[in-house]
């Protein structure tokens, strides 16, 4: 179980990248996103999400366990979940997600309050909350930009 855990929280090792596995991690997350809109069923997207969220603070409980140390760097499932919340429900265009990548890496390393407390939380409780709070946060913004711009993020 523990290697079954592993390889979810890093998201099939995408985590063990050389440099910047949260950035990978949230690109993982767009190309799972962009699978599921095939479908066009919000309900698809709904799930995966939850589906996400479940997964992350089990896999990345048993993860903190075997690296020894909270929240650790492969772990990317956490940067999954946020890069889903942020895109979740909004039609927008190859520029909107770029947007919405963009402002979600912004909010994932500034960490607005609460995010920053939130990541406090025991195991993996903690290694996803603060990405779901930035996620809410990117959520927002990418909400403002298109529709203070909607012709930009079509």
């Amino acid at each position: 179980m523990r290697r079954l855990a592993v390889l979810c929280a890093t998201v099939f090792y995408s985590g063990l990248a050389p440099a910047a596995p949260g950035t990978v991690g949230s690109a993982a997350g767009l190309v799972m996103l962009a699978v599921v809109r095939l479908t066009e069923s919000g309900v698809a997207e709904l799930a995966l999400v939850s589906g996400v969220l479940a997964l992350g603070v089990w896999s990345s409980t048993v993860a903190e366990v075997h690296y020894d140390v909270h929240d650790p760097p492969p772990v990317v499932i956490d940067e999954v979940a946020g890069m889903l919340i942020t895109l979740l429900f909004i039609p927008v265009g190859w520029i909107g997600w770029l947007v919405g990548f963009l402002v979600f890496r912004a909010c994932d390393i500034v960490k607005p309050f609460p995010a920053n407390r939130a990541e406090r939380l025991p195991r993996g409780w903690g290694v996803m909350a603060d990405d779901v709070v930035a996620g809410m946060y990117a959520h927002a913004g990418v909400r403002l930009i298109r529709w203070a711009a909607p012709t930009l993020m079509g």
